[in-house]
């Protein structure tokens, strides 16, 4: 950890969803790292805001309102720079993930747009409605504590596919879902672009066997039983969740964010100091 004294700027995307829950949690978090740590935490809902941002989480909610009040709020060319042309950290959960993802299937036709950001598929409301949300006991390891964490499914979607590195090409044949596409981004300069390996998707975490059930369309999708269906993943800058973190009281994946931002935030400083 940091000895000198640091500054951090951390914002939550607050234009719908659970953003007063994940502030909460961050601010709770937040205590439990150094003092020496100075922490702000900001509603984002400007690009003047979110330029002033050190990293960033976008919640869960409905990716298709987010995307559209982003757009309507001039802010979602801003959010595409934040992520794909600055690389600064962000998170997204649940609707956040999918409008972190380079590609989502289940889309309205010209309903939504997509930041990007993550190499991966996403495939939204792959659990159902409203009423088939569930709370279960997640296995992350990359989390010191090895107790359970549970994760918070609404309508959320799951990992589809990882896909590969730049062409981003559809592997599946005959697909009747609508598939969209985030637009591509070049990073600002030699040191943003370190903040990402392309041809490295990190899966980070997966919904345990005992809640898939055996349908053709888990069949279809190539999920092996033995494995189940990714709900996590980190790629550079980007790291999403399928779930809902910030729903209970659990406050150690923001804790750990937390101090992934402050190591990239720490190491992006030193090299443009360098450079």
């Amino acid at each position: 950890m940091v000895n000198a004294d640091i500054s951090l700027t951390i914002g939550v995307l607050a234009l719908q969803g659970a953003f007063s829950e994940h502030l909460q949690l961050l601010k709770k978090a937040a205590l439990a790292l150094p003092s020496n740590i100075t922490f702000r935490f900001l509603e984002i809902r400007t690009a003047d805001a979110l330029a002033t941002c050190d990293a960033l989480i976008i919640p869960g909610g409905e990716s298709t309102t987010m995307s559209l009040v982003a757009e309507r709020s001039n802010l979602l060319e801003p959010l595409r720079e934040f992520v794909k042309v600055y690389r600064k950290p962000v998170w997204g959960t649940c609707a956040g993930m999918i409008l972190l993802a380079e590609e989502a299937n289940r889309t309205k036709k010209g309903g939504q747009e997509l930041i990007g950001g993550l190499d991966v598929r996403v495939r939204r409301n792959h659990f159902g409605s409203q009423t088939e949300s569930f709370s279960t006991p997640l296995s992350l390891p990359f989390l010191e504590d090895s107790a359970p964490f549970y994760g918070f499914f609404i309508r959320a979607p799951i990992v589809e596919q990882v896909l590969p590195p730049t062409t981003l090409e559809s592997s599946l044949e005959n697909n009747t879902t609508e598939t969209i596409t985030a637009p591509s981004k070049n990073p600002i300069n030699a040191v943003a672009a370190s903040f990402t390996s392309p041809d490295e998707v990190k899966i980070l975490g997966r919904l345990p066997p005992s809640k898939l059930t055996t349908t053709q369309e888990d069949s279809n999708l190539g999920v092996n039983p033995a494995e189940g269906r990714i709900v996590a993943v980190e790629q550079g800058n980007c790291f999403g969740t399928s779930f809902h973190p910030e729903l209970g009281s659990d406050i150690r994946i923001h804790k750990w964010w937390l101090e992934k931002v402050l190591e990239k935030v720490e190491m992006k400083r030193r090299l443009e100091t360098e450079s």
